[in-house]
């Protein structure tokens, strides 16, 4: 019943296994897929980081790159950017052991989303990611602009 549960009306089957839980019916546990989608909300934590990071980074390399496009737009979606991943990084401190490699893959996405949004070819940018971490995540830093620690 469970598992057919599962299949036809998702949100039911979690209301239903969240109920189990809290009753403490550990047998009556649809163990598999509950293991899979618990799985699968780590992956999720993973993949908005790397999401936000991808974001950030295209509008860094557009205000490096298009200095005369600048736009409170941009600065804005900066700004939020960095507040939604200090967000992710507080509420999922091991997250934090991730950035590296996931700054390798939010790099390589940046650059479309950078190239697609100002028409300039991939080529323009660095093959690798210039900015560090902690100038990414810096209310302070913007490429082209002397970096302040204040």
């Amino acid at each position: 019943m469970l598992n057919n549960l599962y299949e036809i009306d998702f949100y039911a089957w979690t209301q239903e296994q969240a109920k189990l839980l809290r009753d403490c019916k550990w047998h009556e546990l649809d163990l598999p897929n509950l293991i899979e989608e618990i799985e699968s909300l780590g992956k999720q934590q993973r993949q908005e980081l790397r999401n936000c990071l991808s974001v950030l980074i295209g509008h860094l390399l557009k205000w490096e790159y298009q200095p005369q496009q600048r736009s409170r737009s941009w600065l804005s979606t900066i700004r939020v950017q960095r507040f939604d991943l200090n967000d992710l990084l507080q509420e999922n401190p091991i997250l934090k052991s991730y950035l590296e490699e996931a700054l390798q893959k939010a790099y390589r996405k940046g650059i479309e989303l950078a190239a697609g949004e100002t028409n300039l070819p991939n080529k323009t940018f660095p093959v690798n990611c210039t900015y560090t971490l902690e100038e990414i995540l810096s209310d302070r830093f913007f490429p082209s602009e002397p970096y302040s620690e204040e």
